[in-house]
């Protein structure tokens, strides 16, 4: 399977002067655990994460003033539509992270997460144990 078969194609696009409350608002509202920073005076896409908002209030910083670009994972990763889950769940596990941006010719289509990819593994397994029964 692919992270195209995977990834989520509605993303959530926050600008970098978003704060973190109303990131992570709007977050919550969509029910997503990221959001891509796009800062368009800055090189490249951000990723800001649960995590990053939790670590930030962890350390006692205010959500209403703390900028969401000041936030964003330093190092992203892409993918691309064509890697394999596999490589997916390499990269995160490798880079210590839950999302990837997904990126087709530079620009974002999507973004895949571990629970993606589980829910894809979990549904595909389920299928091949349906189609062995069936032939069986």
């Amino acid at each position: 399977m692919l992270v195209r078969d995977a990834m989520t194609t509605v993303v959530l696009t926050i600008g970098p002067a978003h704060t973190l409350r109303q990131a992570a608002r709007l977050m919550s509202d969509r029910r997503v655990g990221a959001a891509i920073v796009h800062d368009p005076d800055a090189d490249g896409l951000g990723i800001l994460t649960e995590r990053d908002i939790l670590d930030s209030l962890g350390a006692g910083q205010d959500p209403d003033r703390e900028p969401a670009h000041a936030h964003t994972t330093a190092d992203v990763v892409f993918a691309a539509p064509g890697w394999t889950l596999e490589e997916a769940a390499t990269a995160m596990t490798h880079g210590g992270f839950r999302h990837l941006i997904v990126l087709d010719q530079q620009e974002p289509v999507g973004v895949v997460s571990v629970r993606d990819i589980i829910r894809c593994w979990a549904t595909g397994r389920r299928e091949q144990g349906e189609h062995a029964a069936l032939a069986g």
